[in-house]
């Protein structure tokens, strides 16, 4: 039996990009609201990592917010096709996951918190998008194909189980498996311990200083995203950049270095179709990773 069996058939769905690119992109919305609920609900970490979204047994979960005197959590479920908003105090709201626009996601998701005393305010404009636009604003985007929406869960799940593991066998200071709404990507990323040039920022409506946060120590990162090849793409980079890792070869099967992206990338689709995909993917990771630590020159590997 091979891994993706002895997890399930379906463990690594076909996700062609152009079938569901319309979702994609209003979902990626939709999670950009609820996020920056959460970045002004939690208090600042370091590199951001009181913003992202977990993934979970049904979907997407902010986990635990306070807002005064309210403690709640907000949860994409992508198997029943809800956005569910519970507070500790036994209240709850839910709304449906259905074709709808963004701006017609945003008046009923801020009525709901409303409702329930969570007046939290938020940046009313998408982040890291060259076309923002305004939340209460944007009828463009408005489709919702379910079926989609719970294959790429399950490609997240299947993702995060390999980068949880990825994740397990560095000692040194890294980061959670987490789900960026900025980019709609799954993340991890792991630390050298040392500082890094200031980043040059750059990306579209979104702060230079907020890029430089990100990225104010020396990094190997890695994660998943759909997008970038026919079905999307796991991907892995380092910044700064060391000299000789674009041009170098990491010895995985498919696996090529992105100019374009500036980093290097394996395809989901040849995961998908491998005979061992958690094996192929883990091979990705470490051995990209090891690449980075070893071309910088890293103070500790941090790995036994």
């Amino acid at each position: 039996m091979t891994q993706a069996e002895s997890h399930g058939a379906d463990t690594w769905p076909t996700l062609v990009v152009e079938d569901w690119q319309d979702t994609r992109d209003t979902v990626h919305l939709w999670t950009q609201i609820v996020g920056k609920v959460k970045l002004a609900a939690t208090p600042r970490v370091n590199h951001w990592w009181n913003v992202p979204l977990y993934v979970d047994a049904r979907g997407l979960t902010t986990s635990l917010m306070s807002w005064q005197t309210t403690d709640f959590d907000v949860s994409f479920d992508f198997i029943e096709h809800v956005l569910n908003i519970r507070v500790t105090d036994g209240r709850s709201r839910s709304m449906p996951l259905e074709p709808r626009s963004v701006a017609d996601f945003h008046a009923e998701f801020r009525r709901h918190l409303d409702d329930l005393g969570i007046t939290v305010p938020i940046s009313p404009t998408p982040v890291e998008l060259a076309h923002a636009i305004p939340f209460a604003e944007d009828t463009t985007h408005a489709s919702y194909d379910a079926a989609a929406m719970t294959d790429f869960w399950k490609s997240l799940v299947s993702a995060h189980r390999v980068m949880s593991a990825f994740r397990a066998d560095f000692n040194g200071k890294n980061s959670p498996v987490h789900f960026f709404w900025g980019a709609f990507d799954l993340a991890v990323t792991r630390f050298s311990g040392r500082g890094a040039p200031p980043h040059p920022g750059g990306v579209p409506n979104c702060p230079d200083w907020v890029m430089t946060e990100a990225y104010s120590d020396e990094v190997s990162s890695a994660g998943y995203w759909p997008g970038g090849a026919e079905e999307g793409v796991f991907y892995s980079y380092a910044y700064p950049q060391p000299e000789g890792f674009d041009t170098a070869d990491v010895g995985v099967d498919g696996a090529y270095f992105d100019t374009a992206l500036g980093e290097f990338v394996l395809p989901y689709r040849t995961v998908r179709t491998a005979s061992e995909p958690d094996e192929l993917l883990r091979s990705f990771l470490d051995k990209t990773a090891a690449l980075a630590q070893d071309l910088a020159e890293w103070p500790n590997s941090g790995t036994d």
